[in-house]
């Protein structure tokens, strides 16, 4: 629903600090949380949206990574504004919250990790979770202009372990008998500790599980998985490898599912 065109950014943000609070009252109070809008224009929309207070629930507060001064009431801040546009950190106006044991990073773009990575080497001990970031599309922007270089993903985002994940993904194969054109789709999900999943949708409103993996697979593996158990079930036919190569190609991977040696494998498990 969050992702249909008449949804708007603020509508996006205000769902995601919904479920982020809901999420920290888990925690709350016995762990102090505090979720963290990129800067504070963000953060004060958010608390307008939700009545307008900053602290919604005992032991949880919304702040924002970027702070101003002390003194310093400008309700524009150009000068965050163009370090963000082009990923340059945030010359020291990212600042720890005292007495926080977690911290909960939501909405941020691709221009605004660095400050997370900043948040992380001022608070080394404690927990910092990226809440429903979609980082696999945010990675795809890394490397463009005006945007963090892609060394950014082996440095700091190859460390972030996923938690709860789970991406749809459709997929059409031609046949060389009826039906001609077969649609499937299925998903990979993973709930910490548990494996990796491949989930095949079965057309009924269900997923059926196709594999478990303990490390997770690229999407082209993925596809490749939900290609075989169709195989499997002879709704495809088994080609033979010049075919099957001219279907995926030389590359079935993107550049950050390979291996590195400058690249964590956390996110990987």
């Amino acid at each position: 629903m969050l992702e249909l065109d008449d949804v708007s950014a603020y509508d996006v943000s205000n769902a995601n600090l919904k479920l982020a609070i809901d999420f920290a009252k888990s925690f709350a109070p016995e762990q102090k949380v505090a979720i963290l809008f990129p800067d504070e224009a963000e953060a004060n929309i958010g608390v307008d949206n939700i009545g307008g207070t900053t602290a919604p629930h005992p032991g949880v507060i919304i702040s924002s990574l970027r702070k101003s001064e002390e003194g310093d009431d400008r309700l524009l801040k150009p000068e965050q504004f163009f370090l963000s546009l082009f990923g340059q950190g945030s010359s020291g106006s990212v600042r720890a919250i005292e007495g926080i044991d977690m911290y909960i990073c939501i909405v941020a773009s691709a221009q605004e990790l660095p400050d997370i990575e900043e948040l992380s080497k001022i608070e080394p001990d404690k927990v910092i979770v990226f809440f429903n970031m979609k980082l696999d599309i945010l990675r795809g922007d890394l490397g463009a202009p005006a945007f963090p270089s892609r060394e950014f993903q082996d440095r700091f985002l190859s460390k972030v372990k996923p938690v709860y994940y789970l991406r749809t993904r459709q997929y059409s194969r031609s046949t060389p008998k009826p039906p001609f054109m077969v649609n499937y789709q299925g998903c990979l999900f993973r709930s910490y500790p548990g494996q990796f999943q491949t989930l095949l949708d079965t057309g009924t409103g269900n997923y059926r599980r196709v594999l478990g993996n303990d490390i997770r697979p690229g999407l082209g593996e993925f596809k490749e998985q939900l290609t075989e158990a169709l195989r499997v079930e002879g709704v495809l036919e088994v080609e033979g490898k010049t075919l099957s190569f001219l279907r995926t190609g030389y590359k079935t991977s993107t550049w950050w599912e390979e291996d590195r040696p400058e690249a964590s494998d956390a996110w990987k498990t």
